[in-house]
């Protein structure tokens, strides 16, 4: 199968789980709870719907096998290309009716006996539709990103940005034990407050292609970053996680870190490390990454070294 067929795939994909999940958002009884995941992150009605279609819709293609947060890795046959799919990127703010909630799928070559191996650097192509508002951006990789917006394609304009303390940003909190995240954000978070913006949208994929729409500046999320540096930190991490350690993984990013690179924003972890070498098929902790997105190369390794500054004092303050 051609990568020009396995993207319109993608997109017929993308835009049946749009309109399927359209009509549950704001409905409470899409936020009853249905189970826990492959990840172990809360499973929401409105998921069910969503993953649903998209295990029926595959299982029509033996030549794609799937990845996904609920369902883990689904193969059958003889796939020539793998979708890493979050049919519902920021699950709360769709179960809310808030707009901030996506589609997300990202492509990449498959061999069965190389699964395992293959890493965000692979990937071939990411599609983000938006489920509330009328809104695509989609990159194959080396020939950049388009955005698509109320139904018309614009230019992509990344807004350069320096100062932090007039910084518009978003950070990843779902999970995240609140004082010790806090802690390690706590310099930032001072710092643009008042003259700057902070918000918690609930959707990694959304809050990055803000930075293309030029409504946000970066997305910081240290999660990962917390537990592989400070393992005491991970006790704090399975309370707020109700027993299991939450952060992002493939699923969350695989698109949009794609999307964003080619669109001309830099990307990598909250180490300040490229997230191209992190795995794509991994449940679970092995599977986790951190994420730091800015629109510019110098404000991204100005928000690492705050996050730097950040952890020396998460340590000071638990004495770790």
């Amino acid at each position: 199968m051609r990568l020009d067929e396995v993207m319109e795939i993608c997109r017929e994909l993308s835009a049946e789980v749009r309109e399927l999940v359209r009509p549950h958002l704001g409905v409470k009884a899409a936020r009853r709870m249905e189970g826990r995941g492959a990840s172990g992150d809360s499973t929401f009605a409105i998921d069910e719907v969503a993953e649903k279609r998209v295990e029926e819709r595959l299982a029509e293609l033996p030549e794609l096998a799937y990845f996904s947060e609920d369902r883990g890795l689904v193969s059958s046959g003889k796939p020539s290309w793998v979708l890493v799919v979050d049919p519902i990127d920021g699950t709360r703010p769709a179960a809310a009716g808030l707009e901030a909630c996506c589609v997300s799928i990202a492509a990449a070559p498959y061999d069965a006996a190389v699964d395992r191996a293959l890493t965000l650097g692979d990937v071939a192509y990411g599609l983000v539709q938006e489920i509330k508002n009328d809104a695509l951006f989609e990159a194959r990789r080396g020939q950049g990103a388009r955005m698509v917006l109320d139904g018309a394609e614009r230019d992509i304009v990344l807004q350069p940005h320096h100062d932090l303390s007039t910084l518009f940003w978003t950070l990843g909190f779902r999970g995240r034990p609140a004082l010790p995240t806090a802690l390690v954000l706590e310099e930032l978070i001072d710092e643009s407050s008042v003259d700057g913006g902070i918000f918690d949208l609930g959707s990694a994929t959304f809050c990055i292609t803000r930075l293309l729409t030029g409504q946000l500046d970066a997305y910081v999320d240290v999660g990962d970053r917390m537990i592989r540096e400070v393992p005491q930190v991970e006790e704090l991490f399975l309370r707020a996680g109700h027993g299991h350690v939450l952060n992002n993984s493939s699923y969350d990013l695989a698109a949009a870190a794609l999307i964003a690179g080619e669109a001309g924003a830099f990307i990598g972890d909250a180490f300040g490390r490229p997230l191209e070498t992190y795995p794509l098929l991994t449940s679970g902790r092995d599977g986790h990454l951190s994420c730091v997105a800015a629109v510019t190369r110098d404000l991204f390794h100005a928000l690492i070294a705050r996050v730097d500054s950040g952890m020396r004092r998460m340590r000071a303050h638990y004495g770790w």
